[in-house]
């Protein structure tokens, strides 16, 4: 249904005057006329009846108006939802415990005045995949892995290099070092089911293995973070990796420890990704306490894989 042939019979019925809904609506008489006619041909009936003074409803007429009038408003409403600054930000995070989560919770704090949506997408397909149909706004991911080069209408910007920690139980050999180099950690046995083959931090480990010569076994269900807490604690012969922005809890009975790495220091490279069309208000504004809020990357001692290091895209 035409909502401008829709808008124009609600002035006219308001105005009782083709002439006074011409002027409220800022077009010509005759262009009321034309879309009084047309609606009146898609509905196959008379809308108005003429009279002296000007035109009067028909018993049609007086049928439709109510319902004229909730379908303008219900445009409104669908208009409003998506005009500029009126929905949510909608940002995919991976998970509620990683950096990302961290970051937004900071942002949230510096502007609780923009409503956000948070969502947790998978692997990076997806996450892109959303990006370009419009359905969130920006993602917190590592780019580009080999063979990935994201599509040219995502931009990404590097935002955090976050650093990794050996997570280790009490009993563990290493769990008394205060610090480790990433020659000490060959041949110790680290576990990371989360690894999800094809995903970006699989590429960043299997880069990290290649060049170290380290051990990082993938085996097993991944039952959550909860459950590798417990397997470690238990365990001497695991450890795993830890972003050092990861937040998580344990019980005091299991005594871990979080052991900074070194020389060089790995760091995992989060970007922010969105689509270079989005004109969300609020997108802006992240981005700009992002940019103010980072530290440089690539920094002397760290390490990351060299796709990282060129992976901005402005």
């Amino acid at each position: 249904m035409d909502f401008d042939a829709v808008r124009t019979f609600v002035a006219a019925a308001d105005a009782g005057q083709f002439q006074e809904a011409a002027a409220e609506l800022a077009v010509t008489q005759q262009a009321v006329s034309k879309r009084i006619a047309a609606l009146e041909r898609a509905l196959e009936v008379r809308l108005f009846t003429r009279t002296p003074r000007g035109v009067e409803l028909s018993i049609d007429g007086q049928a439709f108006l109510p319902h004229a009038r909730e379908l303008l408003r219900a445009a409104d409403r669908a208009v409003a939802s998506v005009r500029a600054g009126r929905r949510p930000l909608r940002v995919d995070i991976i998970s509620s415990r990683g950096a990302a989560s961290g970051l937004m919770r900071g942002f949230h704090r510096a502007h609780p005045e923009i409503d956000l949506d948070v969502v947790m997408l998978l692997g990076i397909e997806t996450a892109v995949d959303a990006i370009r149909s419009g359905e969130i706004d920006a993602s917190f991911r590592a780019v580009a892995a080999p063979g990935r080069p994201l599509p040219q209408d995502v931009e990404s910007v590097r935002v955090l290099d976050e650093p990794l920690e050996l997570l280790t139980g009490p009993a563990h050999a290493l769990a008394s070092a205060r610090s480790l180099t990433l020659a000490r950690l060959a041949g110790h046995r680290i576990w990371m089911p989360g690894i999800v083959p094809g995903s970006e931090w699989a590429a960043y480990y299997d880069d990290l293995v290649a060049e170290f010569g380290l051990t990082i076994e993938a085996t097993g269900p991944n039952f959550g973070s909860d459950a590798l807490l417990d397997t470690v604690a238990d365990t001497p012969a695991l450890a795993t990796f830890m972003g050092a922005r990861t937040r998580l809890v344990w019980p005091a009975g299991h005594g871990l420890r979080r052991i900074p790495v070194t020389d060089p220091m790995p760091v995992y490279p989060h970007s922010i990704l969105w689509h270079r069309d989005n004109g969300h208000p609020a997108l802006a504004v992240l981005r700009a306490h992002l940019a103010a809020a980072g530290r440089g990357h690539d920094a002397a001692g760290t390490w990351t894989p060299g796709w990282a290091s060129r992976s901005s895209r402005r």
